[in-house]
């Protein structure tokens, strides 16, 4: 999963929110609906704040362990949310695009948030394949 979320990120114009979501579809953890939720997410939901890879992220897990899915309901949802961001922390130290790409030019930001991309495919992917 992480080697189609880079791609979709670094070669198909997708975004990390995006690519994420995109990728969660294409291994069948998602339905394609999902897609256009992940668009504002992107680039800490054009403030900066909240990684877009995180947040496309807990998107997938919402749709899996969410209210309403037989597989899960409220609390498992924030639990698999907190284990998400501890496992993204862990490996980046931030959650806050802002500082995940601090003093990175524009033009380095495909390759610098590419790590993001695959740091978030790997740990969702993880969790999900528990799951199933």
């Amino acid at each position: 999963m992480k080697e189609k979320a880079k791609d979709y990120y670094v070669n198909k114009g997708y975004s990390c929110s995006e690519s994420i979501v995109r990728a969660a579809i294409d291994e069948g953890l998602c339905p394609k609906e999902l897609l256009p939720c992940a668009t504002t997410f992107s680039g800490g939901m054009s403030s900066g704040c909240l990684c877009g890879v995180v947040a496309g992220s807990q998107i997938v897990l919402g749709y899996n362990f969410g209210r309403e899915n037989v597989k899960g309901n409220e609390v498992v949802a924030r639990q698999k949310a907190k284990e998400f961001v501890e496992e993204f922390k862990k490996r980046n130290k931030f959650t806050c695009c802002k500082i995940l790409s601090k003093d990175v030019p524009l033009e380095n930001k495909k390759a610098h948030c590419s790590k993001f991309i695959e740091d978030g495919a790997e740990i969702l992917e993880s969790m999900l394949k528990v799951r199933v």
